[in-house]
């Protein structure tokens, strides 16, 4: 599949409406593509644009639906349209033609070649300060230990203690210091 021209001044402009729409026909192109070229029908997927975190797109196989995260479509346009669509929609077309198999295994890898052109990356490179989650500091022995926020809120909730791997000692947060 051609990769789409750079974007222009015009596409750098666009609001998360207008991505989100450029996505959706992109991943119909690609379906179409994948049915022509394989010879199968292939339903339309389900898409949402609710993927949160470092992810950039996710296949739910079972149900046909294509995840994608809005904050990196919105900083990172033109590698959605020329890659991300086309790995996610593999994900669908592999499970479709041949069941459940390695996410990013010799199936996915020949679809990615044979449709769409493409050397199969199992992950993106796109800068993901903005949707990086807030880290709390902990510390042991050893030296402070930077916790997610998923992490820090189980120890708040006293559901989960988390053992420094080298000295084997409980971590215990580290109050911020006010200036």
């Amino acid at each position: 599949m051609k990769p789409l021209p750079p974007p222009s001044s015009h596409q750098n402009q666009l609001n998360q409406s207008d991505l989100q729409a450029h996505v959706v026909n992109r991943v119909h192109a690609c379906v179409q593509l994948a049915s022509r070229s394989l010879s199968v029908d292939l339903a339309l997927p389900t898409i949402t644009f609710n993927q949160r975190g470092k992810i950039a797109g996710c296949a739910r196989l079972q149900t046909n639906e294509l995840r994608f995260n809005p904050v990196l479509l919105a900083d990172n346009y033109q590698e959605f349209i020329d890659e991300v669509v086309p790995h996610e929609v593999s994900h669908l077309v592999a499970y479709a033609l041949y069941g459940r198999v390695k996410p990013h295994g010799k199936e996915w890898q020949a679809i990615m070649r044979q449709v769409f052109g493409l050397n199969g990356h199992t992950y993106h490179k796109m800068d993901v300060t903005k949707v990086s989650g807030k880290r709390f500091t902990y510390q042991c022995l050893c030296g402070d230990i930077e916790l997610s926020i998923r992490r820090h809120n189980k120890v708040l909730r006293q559901q989960q203690q988390y053992i420094c791997r080298q000295c084997h000692k409980v971590l215990s947060f580290k109050q911020p210091t006010s200036v």
